[in-house]
């Protein structure tokens, strides 16, 4: 989650060793982890870097309930970018109001993305709280500082504010809202990071919601706050999970520690050409970066928490820019048409410490005014401008580095 990631990552690495650690916990084998399913529930969530065909089939034939033949499919994905998150929340409620915004067949969220996904998939009539989430709290309503933390092993902020926050948008109404949707064919998948099995964990919240019941509310929102937790910031999410009658505690963190941003592996079903479920005529995929892609010169002290906080926030920028490259390639591999949007190099609001309200407001009001006249959406990625043939030779050159295509 951007900065603050950095600069709490940074205090944890001197945490005094040998210091009290997290109560005691039943870890899943090794062997039984994959075949683990939340208690009271099954087939909720899969890992994001395998194909499961059971799972994906699942999902493709849900999807499948709301195309058509000569319908166009519509993806989101939305990335984390703690407060930065203001600026997909803006665009998106201001591609809304500008009434082109369309109807997501499968929107994706990490970590700040997490918040956004379940208010977008809803639709419209949730953007007023959406709007609440970016634009009315600052950092005591997301976090308070727990500085006994550094000495007695426990986490080094507490999100119980965060926890209260979800709690108080996703109701049973807000659930019931999810589930009307996913039983329209569409799906939300939101990412977490398995701790002990270092892996990312992709969850099915609509079939979470349309349990309804209130172990399914309890999970839904665990699943959320389990994306937006920065490791060793805060602490991990345990979700209990069954393995025939034995029950064991995982751990779920922040779904950018695997993921900045993410695609569910159904997509390429639905467009592949393949099968019986190949019901639509191309797709578009409209992809959301809570950042910026751009490099930023700053000048950094010559002191090791500088160097060091500096060093792991180009490291998290640079693994977001791989995530984007690795879902560029897919679509233009499988024909999907591919859409990105991230925070303008002409912004220039500095933020006055984490989750500083009026830094979130200006940048949502940004993306509000860009949503709502137009975004003009990137096609390409930075040293992907399309390439020329030699005139003499025909041939194309080895790699072409330039500006950004739109």
């Amino acid at each position: 989650m951007t900065n603050l990631r950095a600069v709490i990552a940074v205090l944890a690495s001197i945490q005094v060793a040998g210091c009290a650690a997290f109560a005691t916990r039943v870890v899943p084998p090794e062997l039984v982890a994959g075949h683990a399913d939340p208690v009271g529930f099954q087939n909720v969530r899969y890992w994001g870097d395998e194909a499961t065909p059971g799972f994906a089939d699942t999902l493709v034939q849900r999807a499948s309930m709301n195309a058509v033949v000569s319908r166009q499919l519509n993806f989101l994905a939305i990335s984390g970018g703690a407060e930065d998150g203001a600026f997909g929340a803006g665009l998106l409620v201001g591609w809304g109001d500008g009434g082109q915004r369309p109807s997501f067949d499968m929107v994706t969220g990490v970590s700040s993305g997490a918040l956004i996904a379940p208010f977008i998939f809803v639709g419209r009539e949730r953007d007023t709280g959406l709007r609440e989430v970016f634009t009315a709290y600052g950092r005591k309503d997301i976090f308070t500082v727990n500085v006994s933390g550094l000495l007695q092993g426990a986490a080094l902020a507490d999100n119980s504010p965060l926890s209260k926050l979800i709690e108080k948008y996703v109701d049973r109404e807000f659930l019931h809202e999810i589930a009307r949707e996913s039983s329209k064919g569409r799906v939300l998948l939101i990412g977490t990071t398995d701790l002990d099995a270092q892996r990312p964990v992709l969850w099915d919240m609509g079939r979470i919601a349309s349990v309804d019941s209130l172990e399914a509310l309890s999970l839904f929102r665990q699943v959320l706050l389990a994306s937006a937790t920065v490791p060793g910031a805060f602490a991990p999410v345990r979700i209990k999970v069954r393995v025939g009658d034995k029950e064991y505690d995982e751990l779920h963190v922040d779904g950018g520690v695997t993921r900045q941003v993410f695609i569910g592996p159904s997509i390429l079903r639905l467009v592949s050409g393949q099968g019986p479920h190949r019901t639509a005529n191309g797709a578009r995929l409209f992809v959301i970066r809570n950042g910026r892609i751009d490099p930023q010169r700053e000048r950094v002290g010559a002191d090791v928490l500088s160097v060091t906080q500096r060093s792991l926030s180009t490291l998290i920028k640079n693994q977001g820019l791989g995530d984007l490259y690795r879902i560029y390639s897919i679509s233009k591999f499988n024909g999907i048409d591919f859409n990105l949007a991230s925070i303008p190099k002409d912004f220039q609001v500095q933020p006055d410490g984490p989750f500083d309200r009026t830094y979130m407001s200006a940048l949502f009001d940004r993306g509000y005014e860009m949503g709502r006249h137009g975004y003009p959406w990137v096609k390409s990625l930075p040293g992907l401008q399309p390439a020329r043939r030699d005139p003499e030779t025909q041939k194309l050159p080895v790699a072409m580095l330039g500006d950004v295509s739109r």
